[in-house]
């Protein structure tokens, strides 16, 4: 009797380690990889435009099987950097005005948030994604697709989402508020190019 027992509670043991492990590579909550992961950014004005790369500190996606659920990011303001410019005074020039009150005034908001609240399938690994953004305390519905797919050990996120920086009082060189700004305007949409990875 004892040894029927044994084998019945051995057996229950196993079979709930392999449904671990199934529902671990099939779903589950899957975390940031911050050291693979990079978001860069580009914004447009009249005379040109710049373009840079920003950290995603953390983050997380939570899958029923292979279906997306829910996540959140967040996303360290005080990494802006400008890549296209050579000139270092100029590009340092360029990146505390960006982390300055004028933009996004990173000292005062050092994060920016995304929280996820649902995602259709739109098939071959495609979704669109819905949810809430936070910028500088100021939260806005918005909503972008991405392709998600395993990559390796890594399930990995791309996309693109454009963002009205205006909505969130971002406002310096916004043709939208200011008059006779000519070639010295800014464009109040900005994108921000996704490259996430996920264990």
């Amino acid at each position: 009797m004892k040894r029927t027992i044994f084998r019945r509670t051995a057996f229950l043991v196993a079979l709930a380690f392999v449904f671990t492990l199934s529902a671990s590579a099939d779903g589950g909550n899957k975390k940031l990889n911050s050291e693979k992961s990079k978001v860069e950014w580009l914004g447009k004005k009249v005379t040109g435009e710049h373009s840079g790369t920003i950290k995603v500190s953390e983050g997380s996606l939570m899958l029923n099987g292979d279906k997306l659920e829910k996540g959140s990011f967040v996303v360290d303001m005080a990494t802006i950097v400008c890549t296209d410019i050579k000139d270092d005074g100029y590009r340092a020039k360029l990146e505390g005005h960006l982390k300055s009150d004028d933009f996004f005034g990173v000292e005062k908001y050092p994060e920016a948030k995304f929280e996820m609240q649902k995602a259709k399938n739109l098939g071959e690994g495609n979704y669109e994604v819905h949810g809430n953004i936070t910028i500088k305390d100021i939260t806005k519905p918005i909503s972008f697709k991405v392709n998600m797919h395993q990559h390796g050990n890594d399930l990995h996120v791309s996309g693109k989402i454009v963002i009205d920086r205006s909505k969130f009082n971002v406002r310096y060189g916004s043709g939208s508020f200011f008059d006779n700004l000519g070639d010295k305007t800014i464009y109040d949409d900005f994108e921000l190019t996704l490259d996430l990875y996920l264990q």
